[in-house]
């Protein structure tokens, strides 16, 4: 069994390694322009790279909320036990930028490294129940800040059509939606249902019918974990959705940092850099909205482009500051995959 853990922890290894020098290949942009870029955004740099170390670390904390709800007294401590928890934290977010299939292929991962502290049926809980909780807090984010450009629209600082209108009216009905699956999901769990779904799916109906018979007990027993924290720990649950919340929050100075560095702050002072914040927030909004419905590609290859060139030019702001920002992230997102991929070995 160890060394079958080996060999798919080298695997994922392999995978990081090739999807890292793959996207270095597939700038749409020379690397004499990319160079034009990095060199412009210049000290700047250091913190839109930096604030992903705080931003992992909340990441690692609503993590560990759930870890503990799910195991109580039996969840292992000392420091080892939480570098561990952000380790794995940056580098299932590195895989997730790095394969297809909505961002998924950080989770196996977790769960095979998480299995060696907790138990497989535990991690599995574990990892499920944050996976969905980083989904809701997306939600959550898309469905607040509407009534954030609305406010905004309210005092005259952004404009407001029939057409935004029908949007915004599109965007609560798709959140409404998810959040009504998502309690049904952590009411009753969703490992089984997930299983009972490939099972339909053709090329894998042998394989997950297959698995869903050898492991039904095992299986029930996960969506007992995950149905249970929502139902008995509410502070644990919570607790990791207000931090995953505040950690798209944070995640937003990357996009300030970038708008300051343009010279774009609103007209200056306190004010006018809170200001930029808020149309920061509401940039990583509707990005994270478009390249979460196109999920399937890898790093949203083309979809986060289109995003920051949308979102941006939709506050009034030029096309080109759309292009740079999301120059400057891919530039990020490559650095902290590499830097994900690199702390397997560690």
């Amino acid at each position: 069994m160890k060394w079958t853990k080996q060999r798919l922890n080298n695997l994922f290894f392999v995978i990081g390694v090739v999807a890292v020098v793959v996207m270095l290949f597939t700038f749409d942009i020379s690397f004499v322009e990319l160079w034009q870029h990095i060199t412009h955004a210049g000290y700047w740099l250091v913190p839109i790279i930096g604030i992903w170390i705080v931003i992992y670390a909340i990441n690692a904390w609503a993590w560990l909320c759930i870890i503990r709800g799910n195991c109580g007294a039996e969840t292992p401590h000392g420091s080892r036990f939480l570098w561990r928890i952000y380790r794995l934290t940056i580098t299932g977010y590195a895989l997730n930028y790095a394969t297809p299939v909505g961002g998924l292929g950080g989770e196996p991962y977790r769960i095979l490294e998480l299995s060696k502290d907790i138990g497989t049926q535990r991690a599995t809980s574990s990892v499920i129940l944050y996976a969905m909780m980083h989904f809701l807090a997306h939600f959550l984010l898309w469905f607040s800040t509407i009534f954030l450009y609305l406010a905004l629209a309210a005092i005259g600082d952004l404009p407001l059509t029939p057409a935004i209108g029908v949007a915004f009216a599109a965007i609560v009905v798709f959140c409404l939606v998810a959040f009504r699956v998502l309690a049904k999901g952590y009411q009753g769990g969703v490992a089984v249902r997930i299983f009972s779904w490939l099972a339909k799916v053709p090329g894998l109906k042998g394989w997950a019918t297959r698995f869903q018979a050898t492991h039904a007990e095992q299986l029930r027993h996960v969506d007992e974990q995950i149905a249970a924290l929502y139902k008995q720990d509410k502070r644990a649950f919570y607790s990791s959705l207000a931090l995953e919340y505040l950690a798209r929050i944070v995640q937003a100075l990357e996009i300030l940092f970038m708008l300051l560095l343009f010279g774009v702050d609103c007209g200056g002072g306190f004010g006018g850099i809170m200001l930029t914040f808020l149309h920061s927030i509401l940039i990583l909004s509707l990005t994270t909205l478009l390249a979460n419905l196109l999920g399937f590609l890898p790093m949203q290859l083309g979809v986060q482009e289109g995003g920051f060139v949308i979102s941006i030019a939709a506050l009034g702001l030029s096309a080109a500051l759309g292009i740079f920002v999301s120059i400057i992230c891919r530039v990020r997102e490559i650095i902290w995959i590499a830097i994900g991929i690199l702390l397997m070995k560690i």
